[in-house]
């Protein structure tokens, strides 16, 4: 079942809100459960079941694929030219539709969120915005994310450095051109950029930083007028987040400097995080600096983000595939918070 799942999602990618064939099969096996099922914005889909407890426990699959060609050659590979999941949403998918087939022993009410935009503006903060926590009455959220560098079925989380703030930087400079032989004439925006570059790699905090692009001049023999440097910043505290935006901004008063919102650091809720290890064995996370927008769901219930291991691997891979049977840990992880039955 959950092979099955996962192979015939991985065959229709679809990339960011626009997700018709995705959601459709998501439906084609949830209209069988009897959920109430509901789209609370622009490409998401939800399934409600409804089972008579007094609160409800939400589940968080992503659904979005990635602009990359395939290059698997698993028998089972991506039907649309030029996109793939290489990510494992795929996975992630088939785990909750697993989940919606047996909830019996549930608890809890149960909220299964099938989510767009992960990899690219966001999805997760439209759901939230769309009050449908609140509605079902969610006072707890999971979702879990497949982890290559961990060993295959282990299941991994922290209360903090699961995921980092992640924000776009971007810096424009602006000189004035004059020609190279009368430089002392000019100012010179390309020469304020790499100075700014060099002096920002030196600052030092909690976090990373750094700069992957630079724009600047129109030709070879003249002072640059005008940069453009983009980078990227991220962090596991809001507040060191906080005290390096007001330091880059010192660095050049003359720059203009531009720091996005980002998605939030995910910060596991300690409560819950204490119940699910005394249900299933769970090790402690290493901190990463990539990211996820499921932090914004815990902005408005308390959560777990997991990991599952899958072995060797890269995310965001042509050749990326993983062993299915890791799935089944996925399952029961999430089959053991529900009940309340250790594993």
């Amino acid at each position: 079942m959950l092979q099955t799942y996962r192979r015939q999602l991985h065959q229709i990618p679809e990339l960011d809100r626009d997700l018709p064939k995705t959601t459709a099969y998501l439906r084609s096996v949830l209209q069988t459960t009897g959920a109430e099922l509901f789209t609370p914005c622009e490409g998401a889909l939800c399934a409600y079941f409804d089972l008579g407890k007094a609160q409800t426990t939400a589940f968080r699959a992503d659904m979005d694929a990635l602009p990359l060609q395939e290059q698997t050659g698993a028998s089972y590979a991506s039907a649309h030219n030029g996109r793939m999941h290489a990510c494992g949403h795929d996975g992630h998918m088939a785990i909750l539709l697993a989940l919606s087939q047996n909830l019996s022993k549930s608890k809890y009410n149960v909220l299964l969120i099938f989510q767009p935009a992960e990899e690219t503006s966001g999805g997760a903060k439209a759901i939230c915005q769309s009050g449908v926590l609140e509605k079902y009455h969610v006072k707890r959220i999971y979702a879990l994310h497949l982890w290559p560098g961990l060993e295959k079925h282990t299941i991994a989380a922290s209360e903090r450095g699961m995921m980092a703030r992640s924000s776009e930087v971007t810096v424009e400079f602006f000189g004035k051109s004059v020609h190279i032989a009368k430089a002392n004439e000019g100012k010179d925006a390309l020469l304020a950029a790499a100075d700014f570059a060099t002096r920002a790699k030196k600052l030092e905090f909690d976090g990373i930083l750094g700069f992957g692009r630079l724009q600047s001049g129109r030709v070879r023999n003249a002072l640059s007028d005008h940069s453009v440097l983009e980078g990227t910043l991220r962090c596991h505290d809001d507040a060191v987040f906080a005290d390096i935006c007001e330091k880059l901004r010192d660095l050049d008063p003359e720059a203009k400097v531009h720091i996005s919102e980002g998605y939030p650091p995910i910060h596991n809720d300690p409560q819950l995080l204490a119940q699910a290890k005394s249900l299933f064995p769970i090790v402690e996370a290493e901190p990463s600096y990539l990211t996820d927008d499921f932090s914004e769901f815990l902005r408005v219930v308390p959560g777990i983000y997991f990991r599952l291991g899958i072995g060797d691997g890269t995310l965001h891979s042509p050749q990326f595939d993983f062993d299915e049977e890791v799935l089944q840990t996925g399952l029961k992880l999430f089959t053991a918070l529900l009940t309340e039955e250790a594993q």
